[in-house]
């Protein structure tokens, strides 16, 4: 799989299965297959490795598993960063914006008002180094999310391998469809 362009942060995709929703969830419920760890709640599963497999940056991938047509059902997969992770790095960048924003306003408050608006126009300058740090942060992370066996792309392809091999285990077939 190739992913469209540089930016897609969390990729996303959809198969669409010749089976049923709840034999294709009880092919993950009943699997166990390291260095991955599979949780399934009601219609979505998680695969992501196992602590010893992995660091701070390896993606995992969840998806749902809808039923769709009379036989066939759904699967839409997102393929990313642990939501945590990605939650807390997005509280960030909202937190510096926030500031720069309040930044802006005291400054232009005191530029109205005549008086000095250097400290404020020093900490904006302060914000956007910091959000500049943690563009090159994500950026490098980008970069260490390697899964343990190889790229995230490997890591979707494995696993889409995986559910094609338990498929045919099973007769599930899976319909190809454009990621």
């Amino acid at each position: 799989m190739t992913l469209p362009n540089g930016i897609a942060l969390r990729p996303r995709f959809q198969l669409l299965l010749k089976e049923k929703a709840l034999p294709v969830l009880e092919l993950f419920r009943e699997n166990e297959d390291p260095p991955f760890l599979i949780k399934s709640l009601g219609q979505h599963v998680f695969i992501k490795f196992n602590k010893t497999e992995s660091n701070f940056w390896t993606p995992q991938l969840q998806f749902e598993i809808v039923d769709y047509e009379e036989g066939q059902s759904k699967l839409y997969g997102l393929f990313g960063p642990n939501p945590t992770l990605w939650t807390f790095f997005m509280f960030i960048h909202f937190i510096i914006a926030t500031l720069i924003i309040v930044m802006g306003i005291w400054a232009y408050s005191g530029y109205a008002l005549g008086h000095s608006y250097t400290l404020q126009i020093g900490l904006i300058g302060l914000m956007v180094v910091l959000w500049v740090a943690l563009y090159v942060f994500g950026r490098w992370g980008k970069k260490k999310r390697q899964a343990p066996n190889g790229t995230p792309a490997q890591l979707f392809n494995t696993t889409a391998m995986h559910l094609y091999y338990l498929g045919h285990r099973k007769r599930l077939i899976i319909i190809p469809k454009s990621l």
